[in-house]
């Protein structure tokens, strides 16, 4: 079985994370040509709507990305473990309690063990970003090529910044994170 019931468990809990810290952020579109980061209005008390629409543009990005991280160790023949980020969560609760102008987190990571060469880790640490990059292009390309239809523009338009903005981010070499051990593992292999 490629996941555990606990990997399931903790996919669900980062979707309902998702959608609670970003509800206020990105809001289900209200007409065709609504913009869902210039909406201004407020809707007080819990706005379900609000709440599954951002876990429906966050949570593919988040669980996607770490699944390509798990794809790719299993390949390599290694053991790979999903599991939901819970300090990492609670900080970002905190901060979306607190109304953070920013909420700056881990959701989750992918452990994987079983003596990884230095490139097979750089694939690994890469496969990651590398799949935000994919999701950010196919969302670009269907805005500027296909034929989408006006409802589901800003779901598009939100899944082409939020992959765009993960790929970049996460190829920023900060030590500990997916740039540091994917930049780490190619130097080791061709130096």
């Amino acid at each position: 079985m490629v996941f555990s019931l606990f990997e399931l468990f903790d996919a669900f809990v980062i979707t309902a994370f998702m959608g609670f810290f970003f509800m206020d952020m990105f809001k289900k579109p209200k007409a065709i040509d609504y913009d869902p980061l210039t909406d201004t209005s407020y809707k007080k008390g819990f706005d379900w709507d609000a709440f599954k629409f951002a876990a429906l543009v966050t949570a593919p990005a988040i669980l996607l990305h770490e699944l390509a991280h798990k794809l790719v160790a299993i390949s390599y023949g290694l053991h790979a473990t999903f599991h939901a980020a819970y300090t990492w969560l609670g900080i970002g609760l905190v901060m979306k309690l607190l109304n953070f102008g920013f909420i700056f987190f881990v959701p989750a990571f992918v452990a994987h063990s079983g003596g990884a060469s230095p490139f097979q880790s750089a694939m690994i640490s890469g496969a990651g970003p590398f799949i935000n990059f994919i999701l950010f292009l196919a969302a670009y390309l269907y805005l500027k090529f296909g034929n989408a239809k006006p409802k589901y523009k800003p779901l598009l338009i939100l899944t082409k910044r939020i992959n765009l903005f993960l790929f970049a981010f996460n190829l920023i070499p900060i030590p500990g994170f997916d740039g540091s051990k994917f930049f780490a593992g190619l130097f080791a292999t061709f130096f």
